[in-house]
């Protein structure tokens, strides 16, 4: 307890737990050639724009730990839940028969 919060257990577990669960999905997804546009789908998109806030949080933690004692499990946690959300995004288009619409470089 700190400050009258109550925080749940944190391991190593909870990032292994993700970790599987990105390869289960990783292993039915084309691979990646190329980077692509968070579209597609409603709901691939909000997984994009969630995992633009895990990134930035993520950030955040890090420019923390240069002045604040914090658990890195944080920060390694918050890098593999971004991953995890891109690729339930790429699993979402997937399911749902949608393309990946793929980032090209103006000419």
């Amino acid at each position: 307890k700190k400050n009258n919060i109550y925080l749940p257990e944190f391991s190593e577990k909870n990032v292994t737990i993700l970790e599987k669960e990105i390869d289960k999905m990783d292993e039915k997804l084309p691979p990646l050639t190329s980077f692509i546009l968070p579209s597609g789908h409603d709901i691939s998109s909000r997984c994009h724009i969630a995992r633009t806030i895990c990134r930035r949080a993520e950030r955040r933690l890090v420019t923390l730990s240069s002045t604040s004692e914090i658990n890195t499990l944080h920060i390694k946690y918050l890098n593999r839940l971004s991953d995890y959300l891109f690729t339930l995004a790429r699993d979402i288009l997937l399911a749902k028969n949608k393309k990946e619409i793929k980032w090209e470089k103006e000419q």
